[in-house]
């Protein structure tokens, strides 16, 4: 992986449950000014529906520089950035048409393919950790009944107060075999 890639992977964050560039980071990375990667854009809108860009809020562009501890947007600023899905950025090819457009669009293509994986090899892990979780805990489970059964005491054996019926039997035979003894 270039040095290059890196830079765009770093570029790409998660807002309203998709990931996305800024147009402030495209920008940068096509050699253009954010003002004129925006009035290209703005110049072709129906190229750019809802699901591949989107304005960011004050609140989002907060929360984004709450996530960097040095605010790579400069200070302050009229409008809040542009937000480019996959699709979006994708589309920026046709619209900015330059050389170096189309070559980092294609490293930024891979930067979001790259992604994508991790996110299905993560997705996989997850779910064979739940599946070997799911197994052992059945497996342990018996163990630790068992575990639990030879930690509890055994119950105290109980001495039964009073008389009863059985005492009385045992008494009689013990009288007889006695008087038998002794020859009566």
């Amino acid at each position: 992986m270039t040095r290059h890639a890196l830079s765009i992977d770093s570029r790409i964050h998660e807002l309203r449950g998709q990931r996305v560039m800024l147009s402030s980071d495209l920008a940068e990375l096509y050699g253009v000014a954010p003002g004129a990667l925006v009035q290209a854009v703005k110049r072709n809108r129906q190229r750019f529906p809802a699901d591949f860009m989107f304005q960011v809020t004050r609140d989002e562009l907060a929360i984004l520089k709450s996530q960097f501890v040095i605010s790579s947007w400069g200070g302050a600023r009229r409008a809040t950035p542009y937000a480019f899905t996959e699709s979006g950025v994708a589309m920026l090819a046709s619209v900015l048409r330059s050389r170096k457009a189309v070559s980092v669009n294609v490293e930024i293509i891979r930067a979001f393919v790259r992604l994508r994986r991790a996110a299905v090899t993560y997705a996989e892990l997850a779910r064979r950790l739940d599946a070997l979780e799911r197994r052992y805990d059945e497996r342990f489970r018996v163990v630790f009944e068992a575990l639990r059964g030879l930690m509890q005491p055994d119950p105290p054996v109980r001495k039964v107060i009073g008389f009863t019926a059985a005492d009385a039997e045992v008494r009689r035979g013990r009288a007889a075999r006695r008087r038998a003894a002794a020859g009566r």
